[in-house]
C-alpha cells in the first residue's frame, strides 16, 4: 500500500532572485539524498536537467489558458468586438490573433450572433523523466504564455503521486526565482524552505522579499550563503538578519571556480568538486536530515 502524503516531506529550495546557486544546490541534493522525487518548478527557464541529465518516460501537454476563436460562417462582421477588445487582438478579417489574445473573454459576451467562443489552447508541456539519480518532473511553458502557477501546482503533483506510488519518502524541490505565482505555487504546502542567498546588495534585498513571502505561508526556513567570502561584510548582514528573525545559516559555501567547472561539464558540484565546496554541502544536507 503506498504512503499518504503526510509522510511525504517536501523540501523547497529558493531565492528572490536568480543566479544565486539555488539550481546547483538542488541537483546536489539529488545526489545526497536517498529516496526522492526531483521536480524543477521554475516552468519559464528550467535548467536542473541540465544537471540532471533526464531521459523523458513520459510527457503531457499543458492546456493552462483559453483564446478566442471566431465562427467566420456565423460572423455578421459588426464590430463590435473590436470596439471592445482593449488587447487590440481582432484584426480587421475578424480573425484572433492568438499572440494579443489574452483570453478574457469579453469578446465573447459581446457578439450578439453568438459567433465567437473561447478554445482551450496548448500552453507548454510537462515530462516524467528517468535519472541516475531518481525519479524527476519539470515542465516548459510556452514562450508568452500565462498560467505559470497552475503549472507548478500540476507537477508538484505528479512528484507526490509518483513519491507515494513507488514509496519515496521526500520530494525536492528546485524553485523559481523571485516571489511571484510560480514561487507561491512552489512554496505553499511544502515542509521546508531553503533560500540560497548571496552576499551582494541585490542577494541581501531579495532574500528579505522571500523571507516575507515564506512567513506569510507560515512555512519553517533555513538560510544557505553561498560564495560566501566574496564579501564578508555582507555575510555578517545576513547572519545578523537570520539571528534577529531566528533563522538558522545551514551552510556558508565558498566561491570556487569549479562550481563553473562543474555546470559546465553538466555534472552536479557535489559529485565534481574536490575541494571546500563539497564538503560544505555534505554538511548542509546533513543538517537538512537531522532537521
Amino acid at each position: 500500500m503506498a504512503q499518504g502524503k503526510n509522510s511525504i516531506k517536501q523540501i523547497v529550495i529558493i531565492s528572490g532572485k536568480g543566479g544565486t546557486g539555488k539550481t546547483m544546490l538542488s541537483a546536489s541534493f539529488a545526489v545526497l539524498a536517498g529516496s526522492k522525487v526531483m521536480v524543477d518548478c521554475d516552468v519559464d527557464a528550467a535548467n536542473l536537467y541540465l544537471l540532471l541529465q533526464p531521459a523523458v518516460v513520459r510527457s503531457e501537454e499543458f492546456k493552462g489558458s483559453s483564446k478566442a476563436q471566431v465562427d467566420k460562417n456565423v460572423c455578421v462582421q459588426c464590430g463590435q468586438c473590436q470596439s471592445v477588445c482593449r488587447f487590440d487582438a481582432i484584426t480587421d478579417d475578424y480573425a484572433i490573433s492568438t499572440i494579443d489574445c489574452e483570453g478574457c473573454g469579453l469578446c465573447v459576451r459581446m457578439c450578439p450572433v453568438n459567433a465567437i467562443s473561447m478554445k482551450e489552447v496548448i500552453s507548454g508541456e510537462w515530462f516524467i523523466s528517468d535519472t541516475q539519480y531518481g525519479p524527476f518532473v519539470h515542465a516548459k511553458l510556452g514562450v508568452a504564455e500565462g498560467n505559470s502557477g497552475k503549472l507548478v501546482s500540476l507537477i508538484r503533483q505528479a512528484a507526490v503521486q509518483i513519491a507515494e506510488e513507488q514509496r519515496k519518502n521526500m520530494v525536492i524541490i528546485d524553485g523559481p526565482p523571485g516571489i511571484g505565482c510560480p514561487v507561491i505555487a512552489s512554496l505553499s504546502g511544502t515542509d521546508l524552505a531553503v533560500v540560497v542567498t548571496e552576499p551582494t546588495p541585490a542577494g541581501i534585498h531579495d532574500m528579505e522579499r522571500i523571507f516575507s513571502l515564506a512567513r506569510h505561508f507560515k512555512i519553517p526556513l533555513r538560510i544557505v550563503i553561498n560564495k560566501f567570502d566574496l564579501n564578508l561584510e555582507n555575510s555578517k548582514f545576513i547572519d545578523a538578519f537570520a539571528g534577529a528573525h531566528e533563522i538558522e545559516v545551514i551552510g556558508r559555501i565558498p566561491f570556487s571556480a569549479q562550481v563553473s567547472k562543474a555546470i559546465v561539464q553538466g555534472v552536479p558540484p557535489v559529485e565534481f568538486c574536490r575541494d571546500g565546496v563539497r564538503q560544505e554541502i555534505i554538511s548542509i544536507w546533513e543538517k537538512l536530515e537531522r532537521i
